[in-house]
């Protein structure tokens, strides 16, 4: 790698470390990036879960109370697993060009279920199910998505607990956190285990992140998660059109 290209993807994981911590959707500024790099869309997008990993794995010891409150963790957390396991998976049978294909469609999707996730959080309110096989589904599906791509993973999960029955807003997000960090260490594990990282880039990425995350948390109450959102929304759907270009 170049110096420039070093500076180039620690940039690219300040920005996306803060906008984490402060909005969420860090992931369309690094994930485009890593390609930009050199990297192939299989590659960046096995490189960008490993380099935003921590994120979600630090959140998780602020929870610890409502996650000892928390019902039907170890089965959420078991589903989690294999969903993840299927997802990261099919990643890797699929291989690069498959996954070059889909990912414009990918791209639009997580920006949809950005722009639109307060609506479907309120939309699952007011659903209700009883039935375990039927929640079991939704959290696994979900997990397959995490496995696969995972952009637009938090607003899902979210979405998921909210509809299979958890109302509290803190002990959904403290399980959004904890079923989050299941997958992503799943899939990361098997993408390393596969040797499909390019660690340079990867650490690179990392280094912005812990760094933009730190400072996203500081300046979350004084930058406006509006103004925010609506850059994510339009880089997502810019650059949904410049991969359906490319197809």
């Amino acid at each position: 790698m170049t110096l420039f290209e070093i500076l180039m993807l620690m940039a690219a994981g300040v920005v996306g470390g803060s906008v984490n911590a402060i909005a969420g959707g860090g992931t369309f500024f690094t994930f485009p990036v890593l390609i930009a790099a050199g990297l192939d869309p299989l590659t960046a997008n096995a490189s960008n879960a490993v380099a935003i990993f921590p994120g979600s794995a630090a959140a998780v010891p602020a929870y610890r109370e409502e996650l000892r409150r928390a019902e039907n963790l170890v089965r959420r957390g078991v589903i989690a697993a294999f969903g993840a396991l299927l997802g990261a998976g099919m990643l890797l049978w699929a291989g690069g060009a498959a996954f070059a294909k889909l990912v414009p469609f990918l791209i639009f999707t997580a920006t949809l279920l950005f722009a639109f996730g307060p609506a479907i959080r309120g939309l699952a309110e007011k659903a209700k199910s009883h039935s375990p096989f039927f929640n079991g589904a939704i959290e696994f599906l979900f997990a397959v998505y995490g496995g696969y791509f995972g952009a637009g993973l938090g607003i899902l999960l979210m979405a998921s607990l909210t509809i299979v029955g958890v109302r509290d807003i803190q002990m959904a997000n403290a399980q959004k956190n904890l079923i989050s960090t299941i997958i992503s260490t799943i899939s990361v594990s098997i993408f390393i285990f596969a040797g499909v990282i390019a660690w340079p880039q990867t650490l690179s990425v990392l280094v912005g992140a812990v760094f933009g995350g730190y400072m996203g948390a500081r300046v979350a109450r004084k930058v406006p998660a509006r103004v925010l959102r609506a850059v994510v929304i339009s880089i997502g759907l810019g650059l949904s059109v410049f991969y359906f270009m490319k197809l």
